[in-house]
């Protein structure tokens, strides 16, 4: 389904990311395992890639440095001749109360989620238009379409991915780019994993579906919509959320 395509997943060192990264080369793409500060668990995902018989390489940078991005996406340009598929995923978390929340945790969520995303988009953008061919795909959340208390920083930056996504496809589709975003809900990882069982109980409760999701659910369908199946969907936000935000 993705043969001879490349394709950059950002945040790919673990949870969602890592599970993206190891789907689309499960379906022949070369992926680029981006991380920011853990080598070791980057270097696994590319084992586990090509253990399975798929090409991957990691690369290191903050997807909030303007100018490391830039650099990185020549350096896949030159390595690889181009890109096809951008997964920007890598997001961080600050939670606490609006009142509370410190004006370096606000900045340091949004500029990592929101404007990493810009950052990837803006640098990648020149050559998929070269291409006459880019899938583009965003990593929202339920909190961004919904908010969520306790998450302020985190819902504004997920509710501007949303916007990006919309304005982006607006600009790019007539090139044949495609811009969509992901609203992944409640998703089994390490972050919920922590989370006491009663609790997740809780949550689950409040989902149509009974259960908390698998990252697979949410790599299939960035797989899908990074594939030419998906080459008539843009501008969308799809809620991979088990009924949750019905």
């Amino acid at each position: 389904m993705l043969d001879g395509k490349v394709a950059l997943v950002t945040g790919a060192s673990r949870g969602i990311g890592r599970a993206t990264a190891i789907t689309l080369a499960g379906y022949g793409a070369t992926v680029v395992v981006n991380y920011n500060g853990n080598e070791s668990r980057a270097k696994e995902v590319v084992a586990v890639i090509e253990a399975n018989g798929g090409k991957a390489i990691k690369y290191q940078c903050d997807v909030a440095d303007y100018s490391a991005v830039e650099i990185m996406m020549k350096d896949i340009v030159n390595e690889f001749g181009g890109l096809h598929i951008l997964v920007n995923n890598a997001g961080i978390t600050r939670d606490g109360l609006l009142m509370k929340m410190s004006e370096e945790d606000y900045d340091a969520v949004v500029d990592t989620n929101l404007k990493g995303t810009f950052n990837c988009i803006k640098h990648i953008s020149r050559q998929m238009l070269k291409q006459k061919e880019g899938h583009i795909i965003n990593m929202s959340s339920v909190v961004g379409v919904y908010g969520n208390g306790g998450q302020v920083n985190y819902s504004a930056s997920k509710s501007g991915i949303v916007g990006i996504t919309k304005s982006a496809a607006k600009e790019l589709g007539s090139r044949g780019i495609t811009v969509n975003a992901v609203a992944p809900g409640f998703i089994v990882t390490e972050m919920t994993d922590a989370m006491p069982e009663d609790a997740k109980q809780q949550v689950a409760e409040r989902i149509a579906m009974r259960r908390l999701g698998n990252v697979e659910d949410v790599a299939e369908t960035v797989a899908f919509l990074a594939s030419d199946k998906a080459s008539y969907i843009t501008g969308q936000v799809i809620c991979v959320d088990g009924g949750m935000s019905v």
